[in-house]
């Protein structure tokens, strides 16, 4: 055993040397001197002893430091053996969790391989200790290579093992802390990690050969390499496979974009063709008319100088036929009467002479009515299409045509002119049609000039309108606009209808945009964008929110007569500047016509912007902006943008980041109060309406959890059983259901566990979320999803059946986890359990049995937070009022109770829910309860119910409860114990400033009764008496009390407290002095000199009060007025200086009372 204890020594030396660890090897060379083992300390002895390692300079060097007094020695002494014991505690903790781990293991496997391992080595080591080293002393550490990281971890835990085990604990520990870049602590399982490490590896060492440990080295770096080898093939493969199919996907969404594309463009070619024969038409249209127009204008010319010429070949053709047609119509009418020309032949020419007027008339009228037709036509084009062409060609005819008319001459003449130059029927009609045109040119330049004289009066003329009355105006500035050729002028008529009337009213405002949206119809795109929208711009920063409130209706409405890319830029442009607007209505505009331009955009690319825009009014601080943003830019957002889960992602995030931006409750790390944060108005406001737009948002989660559910038997909108049996049974993907029990309640539970107890209204949006989940998704979705991820967050056990196999984790990993976490969970999380969970109607019986489990069968297992906590949870569902039963069935089960602890548990339960019910429940359920409380012979329980009391004294002006409790009272003074008088001041000292006169009464007269009777002896209770009293003197001065009971009670009592000087700190004093000289007027100076012997500084709060009197410049006189009428002050102007005065005298004092001082001992 020597040689073998040597020998590991000795390894363990060399070791600690090549790894340069000269702490724990220095450490190790004092312990063998110690226990006498110089033999194997002189390897270490010539190590340290070298000066070449370690020179004589620096060692004397070192000698010359300061050396540690024996008190810092001490101290370091007393801290190293505080550490030691926290490591030996730790190392026997790991070592144990190891040995237990692998115990069976070792059992059957190492055992074997122990004991044979062992005799051989014994064998060898008896055999030929020291030939084997002869074999391997040319093998050095360094032939095998720098050590890695887990052989170096190996053997680090093998020597400290076995230093530990040798009993050189100070070498151990140097070696602990010496090795910082391992955690020697945790030995990973392993093949090296055995018991007695280092001895199995002197035995294996001993038992084998130098050249089967070189081929194992070998071995297994070639191994390594291999397996390095193989991840590098495997990630490679990876990463080609991802590559292949990512190519494969773009490659297919390639090919479908390029069929697309083809079929566009078919369509494009299509639609190009047809336009391309429309626009020939059209051309052709258009020049057959210009042709008929300019032959007009020529007629009319012709008709103004008495000659008729033609501008072309083709028109002189077009009239020559139509005579031709006339005069064959002419004969054939002659031979039809060629019968009755041969029977009355003396009639003949007469004859003739009417049958040929006859049909000339007729012509006539063809000519006529044809020509009149034409003009028609021709005019109406004018209008609708050529209007600006026919005033440049009005304008620009007769100097063409004269020209013409020169050449073409008389050409036509003869077929005009005939019987001696008198003019045929033809030219009569054409004179006809230019008196009608000359008309309707005339009526043009007329129009023309109307619009230029109602252009230049309209803006001289607005300002003298009255101003309901200039909506009437409307059409003629639209008609101005619409026809003026002036774009200056348009603009300048354009401002004049957006600031037609200064500050316009909603039906203002309406007419107003109305005329807007017509004249956009009316002029176009083009117009629109470069008139109307400018003037939209300017009125943005405009001074009156009316003009800047029609900027925003204007934007949702004019957009449809603009192009798209104006819509999703300038006009976005325009409402993301309003809602910026410090008017609410302005933003409120701003939300629902940013709704209506939503479905005008022609793509998503600015969704992200508007999203951003959208939570913006949604927080915005004013109710009416976040209603319309939900009721209207909401859905309008999901329908365009189709993007449901990225808002719901931003939502939870955006609510659990505006609850952590705020301060802890408390900067104590590690206690409960230090992860509660303290919410400000804003971040509360906020965090309110993201959990209304959560629950907006419920009923687009369920359609769509409805539409995607890849299982076909979800008939109804309701999830049933069977198929949450098949959700848990097989893995398949359905993201829009696991949303809410994968994302949105882990969320909620940390959100909850982060507000404190009095953010009541939070909470209560959120139970209203839960149940509204529960009403839409089902009850086999509450009882078997909901019940069972809210009893985790709270600590407790759940079934895990119909969760699948990757979600089950994530779920476990709300369990608390520490004891701050327990309290948390309780705290905040338990109530969601409580009044969102098992407070479903369905879940009646369950919540019962919880709550009664709860605050019965476990309540000797909480501790006193947890009871206050859990107290906390039972005010929070009788918020609720259908819960209010079945706390008052599990209270009167706790009152009758013989348990002490459940009888003072319901006395404070009653306490806390007195705010939460109305009077009738206090007089039917509270305050028999209390009675009965108050009724016990143990006085714990009797002064416990004294609180609750007065809680109802404070929230009841009832006659009847109040006279109730002063009986109550009545009961409760009547042993006349110090701890029930003080209960009872103090309780009815919260209801001062809400009860009602009589009770008020009763509490003065008691506290003068008290004040009058002796005091106690004992100076500790005389002063928790005197502060009871004084705080109640306070409050009751801060109200407005008749002038009899200050007379007979206020002031005496007053008196008499002021006797007891002792009693009475000096803040105190002065606070009662200041109200005695408000109450009493004049005469605290007669006062004062009676008591000058108790008060101690009378003279002084004498000349206090006169340097008062002489600053407000009162005269003497008027200072002394009698007790009746000093009672009767303006009550508002003496109320607030008696609350300023309190606070005042609350700074005086300076410091905080105790907790004797605050609650009644028990």
């Amino acid at each position: 055993m020597d040689v073998e204890r040597s020998s590991l020594c000795n390894c363990v030396v060399n070791f600690l040397l090549e790894e340069n660890y000269l702490l724990s090897a220095f450490e190790l060379l004092h312990e063998l001197l110690d226990d006498g083992r110089d033999n194997q300390a002189i390897r270490l002895k010539q190590f340290f002893s070298d000066p070449t390692h370690f020179p004589p300079d620096q060692i004397s060097r070192f000698n010359s430091l300061r050396v540690a007094d024996p008190q810092s020695l001490f101290e370091e002494k007393e801290s190293l053996e505080e550490k030691l014991a926290v490591r030996e505690y730790e190392l026997r903790l790991a070592q144990e969790d190891i040995l237990n781990l692998k115990a069976e293991l070792l059992k059957k496997t190492e055992s074997n391989v122990e004991e044979s391992t062992g005799l051989n080595a014994v064998t060898n080591a008896n055999n030929g200790p020291v030939v084997q080293p002869l074999k391997r002393e040319d093998i050095s550490f360094s032939d095998l290579g720098p050590l890695k990281d887990n052989e170096r971890l190996d053997i680090n835990c093998a020597v400290k093992e076995y230093l530990l085990l040798a009993g050189y604990r100070l070498t151990a520990m140097t070696f602990y802390e010496e090795v910082t870049d391992q955690n020697l602590d945790v030995w990973e399982n392993s093949s090296a990690c055995v018991p007695d490490a280092l001895r199995h590896y002197y035995y294996q060492f001993l038992s084998s050969t130098a050249e089967a440990a070189e081929e194992k080295i070998a071995m297994q770096r070639q191994n390594e390499s291999l397996l390095k080898e193989t991840d590098r093939l495997k990630s490679n493969g990876q990463s080609l496979i991802k590559s292949k199919e990512i190519s494969e996907a773009q490659v297919i969404a390639l090919t479908r974009s390029l069929e697309v594309l083809q079929k566009d463009i078919k369509d494009k070619e299509k639609m190009v063709q047809g336009l391309k024969k429309t626009l020939e038409s059209e051309r052709k249209n258009l020049n057959d008319c210009r042709a008929e127009i300019t032959s007009l204008k020529m007629h009319i010319e012709g008709s103004r100088s008495g000659k008729i010429v033609f501008p072309t070949d083709s028109a002189l053709v077009q009239e020559n036929g139509d005579i031709r047609d006339l005069s064959e119509e002419v004969d054939m009418l002659k031979a039809k009467t060629s019968e009755s020309v041969k029977r009355e032949e003396g009639n003949e020419g007469e004859i003739d002479e009417v049958e040929e007027s006859q049909v000339n008339d007729d012509a006539s009228s063809l000519v006529v009515g044809s020509l009149a037709d034409l003009v028609t036509a021709d005019s109406g084009i004018m209008e609708k299409q050529l209007s600006s062409d026919t005033t440049s060609i009005s304008e620009k005819v007769p100097e063409d045509l004269l020209t013409s008319l020169s050449v073409i001459g008389f050409a036509v003449s003869e077929n005009l002119y005939k019987d001696n130059g008198k003019p045929s029927p033809d030219s009569d009609s054409l004179i006809i049609k230019s008196d009608i045109l000359n008309a309707e040119l005339n009526t043009e330049k007329m129009g023309v000039g109307t619009i230029q004289i109602l252009s230049d009066a309209l803006p001289k003329i607005v300002p003298y309108v009255l101003i309901n009355h200039r909506e009437e105006l409307l059409p003629l500035i639209m008609c101005a606009i619409e026809r003026h050729p002036d774009g200056a002028t348009r603009d300048s008529l354009t401002h004049t209808l957006f600031n037609l009337i200064k500050r316009p009213d909603e039906k203002q405002r309406r007419i107003i945009m109305d005329a807007c949206v017509t004249l956009a119809k009316n002029v176009g795109e083009l117009r629109t964008e470069t008139e109307l929208l400018p003037q939209c711009w300017e009125q943005v920063n405009h001074m009156y929110e009316e003009r800047r409130l029609l900027v925003a209706q204007s934007c949702g409405e004019l957009a449809e007569f603009v192009r798209p890319e104006i819509r999703d830029s300038l006009i976005l442009s325009i409402v993301q500047q309003l809602i910026e607007d410090s008017a609410t209505v302005v933003r409120e505009a701003a939300a629902h016509n940013l709704a209506l331009l939503l479905a005008l955009f022609p793509n998503t690319d600015k969704y992200f912007k508007v999203e951003e825009m959208m939570f913006q009014l949604v927080c915005d601080p004013s109710g009416v902006v976040g209603e319309t943003t939900m009721k209207d830019l909401i859905p309008a957002l999901l329908n365009w943008g189709n993007k449901l889960d990225h808002i719901l992602q931003v939502l939870l995030s955006h609510v659990v980041g505006s609850v952590q931006r705020c301060p802890p409750l408390s900067g104590v790390e590690g206690s409960v109060e230090s992860h509660l944060h303290v919410l400000g108005e804003r971040e509360r406001w906020n965090v309110d309406v993201l959990l209304r737009l959560l629950a907006a948002l419920l009923s687009f989660v369920h359609q769509k959890a409805v539409e995607t559910c890849p299982f076909s038997s979800l008939d109804s909108t309701r999830i049933p059983l069977s198929l949450l049996e098949q959700y848990a049974g097989e893995d398949m993907e359905w993201p829009a259901f696991e949303w809410l029990h994968i994302e949105c309640f882990p969320t909620l539970i940390q959100l909850s566990s982060l507000l404190p107890q009095k953010e009541d209204n939070l909470r209560n949006r959120v139970t209203k979320f839960l149940l509204a989940v529960a009403d839409l998704f089902g009850e086999a979705y509450l009882t078997h999803i909901m019940l069972p991820v809210f009893s985790v967050a709270v600590g407790e056990n759940a079934d895990f059946k119909f969760f699948p196999f990757k979600a089950q984790s994530k779920i476990r990993g709300l369990r608390p986890q520490s004891i701050v976490a327990q309290r948390l969970a309780t705290m905040c999380v338990l109530p969601l359990l409580l009044a969102g969970i098992l407070g479903h109607p369905s879940k009646r019986e369950n919540l019962m049995e919880y709550l009664r489990n709860l605050l019965i069968q476990n309540a000797g297992q909480d501790s006193q937070s947890a009871k206050h906590e859990i107290i906390g949870c039972v005010r929070f569902i009788c918020t609720y009022e259908e819960n209010h039963n079945i706390i008052f069935n599990i209270l009167w089960e706790m009152i009758a109770s013989s348990d002490v602890n459940l009888q003072i548990n319901a006395a404070n339960i009653l306490k806390v829910i007195v705010p939460y019910v109305d009077a009738k429940v206090a007089s039917a359920h509270v305050l028999p309860a209390l009675v009965t409380l108050g009724s016990d012979q143990n006085l714990n329980v009797k002064y416990a119910s004294i609180d609750a009391f007065g809680a109802i004294a404070q929230h009841f002006k009832n006659e009847m409860i109040v006279d109730k409790i002063r009986i109550q009272m009545d009961a409760f003074l009547e042993d006349g114990s110090h701890e029930a008088t003080i209960a009872v001041v103090r309780a009815l000292l919260v209801a001062v400033p809400h009860t009602t006169d009589k009770l008020r009464d009763y509490l003065m007269s008691k506290i003068f009764h008290f004040t009058s009777s002796a005091s106690p002896s004992d100076i500790t209770r005389r002063r928790e008496r005197a502060n009871a009293f004084c705080e109640s003197i306070r409050a009751l001065d801060a109200t407005d009390l008749p002038a009899s009971s200050v007379r007979d009670f206020l002031i005496p009592e007053i008196q008499n407290l002021l006797k007891d000087s002792d009693a009475l700190d000096p803040a105190q004093k002065e606070a009662l002095e200041i109200i005695i000289k408000e109450r009493s007027g004049g005469a605290f100076d007669a006062i004062s000199k009676v008591m000058g012997a108790h008060l101690g500084i009378a003279s002084s709060v004498s000349s206090f009060f006169g340097e008062r009197k002489k600053e407000s410049g009162d005269s003497p006189s008027e200072a002394v007025v009698s007790p009746k009428a000093a009672a009767q002050p303006p009550v508002e102007d003496t109320r607030f200086r008696r609350i300023m005065r309190g606070g005042f005298s609350d700074m005086l004092r300076g410091r905080n009372k105790s907790s004797e001082e605050v609650q009644p001992s028990e």
